[in-house]
């Protein structure tokens, strides 16, 4: 069984390690199959839209630049030949896609196998959950700086989609944040260190630790309750507002009962 260092939202480091699933991680690192996934990723990055012209598409040269005989120069008979300046190019590129594609299974065993190999190198940390309840590249950068991978390559997985996470790791230049299930192996070896929350492992998120947290959880009650408040007191004048309309509305049959009693 494979065991990799647990820390947690705050970057503290827990007495027990965080036991991988055997499933995923199996140990077992296929070197010809990272090569063949990395090779492919960087194939599909390509554009393929270099391109050069040939002698019969370069404009120009459509008579011979002298006559054949008597100059006592070489014959020519086009200035547009590949030996002219200007001229067109031979064997030169041409557009091309450059699309590689791989077994569904292929990628699947790249992908564990990436996993393995920073596992196997204590390059994988497992962290309860990141905490972030806005876009904050300073609380990040703190966290990274408290692990002790500052200044190195991090790729961080998080269990959902986590736009705060995403946005505070944006700005960071060797930060990369993604869900967990759409990361590759080619982000995987890109990356020196990966931090991976507990739930993208277990598959269920983690309950939130109030203690551990510093009473996180209180604070947020309390938030919402002062919230509350304001639309509270902003009901109480529309309210009386519509008291204020309905009593003249009242008064009306009582005026016309008069007239009739006139």
């Amino acid at each position: 069984m494979i065991e990799a260092p647990h820390y947690t939202a705050q970057g503290a480091a827990r007495d027990a390690r965080f036991a991988l699933p055997a499933e995923t991680f199996d140990g077992t690192v296929n070197e010809a199959v990272l090569y063949q996934t990395v090779r492919a990723y960087l194939n599909n990055q390509r554009q393929g839209t270099a391109a050069t012209k040939t002698r019969s598409e370069v404009s120009g040269g459509n008579q011979k630049p002298w006559r054949q005989k008597g100059t006592g120069r070489a014959r020519q008979g086009s200035t547009r030949a590949p030996h002219w300046r200007g001229g067109g190019t031979v064997f030169g590129p041409q557009p091309r896609d450059y699309t590689t594609t791989l077994p569904k299974k292929v990628k699947q065993l790249a992908r564990r196998s990436a996993l393995n190999a920073r596992a196997r190198e204590e390059a994988l940390l497992v962290i309860d959950r990141l905490a972030f309840d806005a876009p904050k590249t300073a609380q990040l950068a703190g966290l990274l700086n408290d692990l002790g991978v500052a200044g190195r390559k991090v790729l961080v997985l998080t269990f959902e989609h986590n736009e705060n996470a995403y946005l505070s790791g944006r700005n960071l230049q060797n930060v990369r944040v993604a869900r967990y299930a759409e990361a590759s192996a080619y982000d995987i070896l890109w990356s020196d260190v990966v931090l991976v929350e507990q739930g993208a492992i277990t598959g269920e998120a983690p309950a939130v630790d109030e203690a551990a947290e510093g009473g996180s959880g209180r604070l947020k009650a309390a938030a919402k309750k002062t919230a509350r408040a304001p639309a509270a007191k902003k009901a109480a004048p529309k309210k009386a507002a519509r008291q204020a309309a309905d009593k003249p509305a009242a008064k009306k049959p009582a005026a016309r009962k008069t007239k009739e009693t006139e």
